[in-house]
């Protein structure tokens, strides 16, 4: 160890610049002792030549020398380390104020008056060796900083463009369409999907996500793909709200959901079809009166409640051509100026209140937005939509577009399904016909119905046509138990019949029809000599039999009544 602890690993590379020999040899000898390397400079120009040649690591100079004063030297020695922090420290019998703050300007970072004091000098050597390497340390980890910044900008580029192509895909360059997406960051927690449905109809979704930037945006992916992916498909908004509110119920952190407002404007009929989640009211705009109505929100975001619980019934209201219809994020009611005051919802309904030209509605909610914020911070984002009631015609181009996409879905088609005697006791067709079904778009909200159809027509030629048991045995108590135990011996036992099950499925523009034959091996339930095809009904399932005609649109028998078509229809604007 050297003097006062200082190990030689920690001993720095010190230049000391001073024309007088013996204050020179009296500092150099002092900063030896310390277990520090020296370099000696007689003035000024030796000492920048020397900074150049060997880098010190700090530096003792003597403000006045020839040749090149310590204060130019001070400025070119600076010039040449750059980013690295090179300790200037003055050598100065100066005491007045001025040639002081001329050795500061000059770059000096302290004083050291002569005649040298030992203790002085090595805790400033000791000091400002510290913050060098403390300078040292933070350049390092800015440039760190900056390269992991400039990878997290280009990742959430490349993400944004992902995102962009998914999220805003769709119609939203429709003629009858206008936008405006504001984000707080890179990213927009802000989401505004548009598609066309094969029908003819416009769907559109804005939601805000709960938080900003990348986390918000993140739950907008999987709500973009669904939307898209059924609108296209032809599914009714009940179904696609339900779909999204159990994706992002699953997804999603607690503490995190969208408010969402979804539309379904039907340019034939002249109406909309309104959800509303979570978000602002919005406002219809009637062009003939100048008059505005409010939509206001009646249900909880998407992601909060189960699916058990979730409600898809909407408002509907009546459309005439030229009418627009104004829909908002909270970004807009929440913008505030410099006194932190916020827009609210007055000044939007003041716009509404001035009775303007409908097509310079938009441009002034935002201009009045802007202006109002002026200055301001801007602590959400801000997204503005507006769509119009157009005549079907101006909008042909978009729905050809949405058919000619390939993403329509069958329209028309049939299936046949057999099951054959090794099936019967060990085979349930009706989770897989279900599963099917439930991919027609429109027949999601049905499920429950289907599924009720499908049990009474597959038990009735199971039980009463292939097993051949009489329902009338289930009149009693001990009749019931004796039918069943008489279902699973025969069900263990037979090895002939079958039962054939028929679908066939016709689209419409606002719905569908599908038609469930069921056929089986069994001897019918008409006396013998009936004609081939009856329309009265038979004894065929007792309470199955009233049940199915409620259901369905029509219940027919065929043959000798071992089959039966049944026509169940929907619309998707129910």
């Amino acid at each position: 160890m050297t003097q006062r602890g200082i190990s030689q690993a920690d001993g720095l590379t010190i230049l000391v610049a001073d024309d007088t020999e013996t204050d020179r040899l009296i500092l150099e000898t002092l900063v030896r002792k310390q277990g520090h390397r020296v370099i000696c400079a007689r003035d000024g120009l030796e000492a920048v030549e020397a900074y150049q040649a060997e880098r010190p690591d700090l530096v003792l100079m003597d403000a006045l020398m020839p040749r090149l004063d310590g204060f130019e030297a001070a400025r070119q020695i600076k010039e040449l380390a750059g980013e690295t922090l090179v300790p200037i420290i003055f050598l100065t019998s100066l005491t007045d104020t001025e040639s002081l703050v001329k050795c500061l300007d000059a770059g000096g970072d302290d004083f050291l008056s002569k005649p040298y004091n030992p203790v002085i000098l090595e805790a400033k050597i000791r000091s400002f060796n510290r913050m060098r390497k403390l300078h040292a340390t933070m350049i390092v980890q800015r440039d760190q900083i900056a390269r992991h910044n400039e990878e997290f900008l280009r990742e959430q580029a490349v993400a944004k463009q992902i995102f962009d192509n998914v999220a805003h895909s769709g119609c939203l360059n429709a003629s009858n369409v206008r936008y405006y997406l504001s984000s707080l960051a890179i990213f927009n927690g802000d989401v505004l999907v548009a598609a066309m449905r094969p029908s003819g109809s416009m769907m559109v979704l804005l939601g805000d996500f709960t938080g900003h930037g990348l986390p918000a945006a993140i739950g907008a992916m999987p709500l973009a793909s669904t939307f898209y992916g059924m609108v296209h498909k032809g599914f009714s908004m009940a179904d696609i709200l339900r779909e999204i509110n159990r994706k992002l119920k699953q997804i999603l952190p607690l503490g995190f959901f969208c408010c969402a407002t979804m539309v379904d404007l039907n340019f034939k009929n002249g109406r909309m079809k309104v959800w509303n989640g979570g978000l602002p009211e919005g406002y219809i705009y009637r062009s003939r009166d100048r008059h505005f109505e409010p939509v206001r929100s009646i249900h909880l975001p998407l992601g909060v409640l189960p699916d058990t619980s979730f409600k898809t019934n909407c408002e509907y209201y009546e459309m005439a051509a030229g009418d627009r219809f104004f829909m908002w994020s909270d970004g807009i009611h929440e913008s505030c100026n410099l006194d932190g005051e916020m827009f609210g919802e007055e000044r939007l309904q003041d716009i509404f209140r001035e009775k303007l030209p409908a097509e310079k509605i938009f441009s002034e909610i935002l201009n009045r937005v802007h202006g109002f914020v002026g200055e301001g911070k801007k602590n959400d984002d801000l997204s503005l939509f507006e769509i119009i009631m157009e005549e079907p015609d101006n909008l042909e181009h978009f729905h050809r577009e949405s058919q000619l996409g390939g993403s329509g879905g069958l329209r028309e088609w049939s299936l046949s399904f057999e099951i054959k005697p090794s099936s019967f006791k060990a085979f349930d067709p009706l989770p897989l016909l279900l599963n099917l079904l439930m991919e027609v778009p429109g027949l999601r909200g049905s499920s429950g119905t289907l599924y009720t159809i499908l049990v009474e027509l597959y038990s009735n030629a199971l039980e009463h046509g292939v097993l051949g048991l009489d329902s009338s045995l289930k009149a009693t108590a001990q009749g019931f138990s004796d039918y069943y135990a008489l279902r699973n011996q025969r069900l263990q036992t037979i090895d002939t019949g079958y039962i054939r099950i028929f679908l066939d499925h016709n689209a419409t523009d606002d719905g569908g029809v599908l038609r469930i034959r069921v056929q089986d091996s069994g001897e019918g339930f008409a006396p013998a000599g009936a004609a081939s095809e009856s329309t009265q009904p038979r004894v065929y399932a007792g309470r199955g039999l009233a049940l199915l005609e409620k259901m369905c649109d029509s219940v027919t028998y065929f043959g000798k009544g071992n089959e039966v078509e049944v026509v169940y229809s929907w619309s998707n604007d129910h």
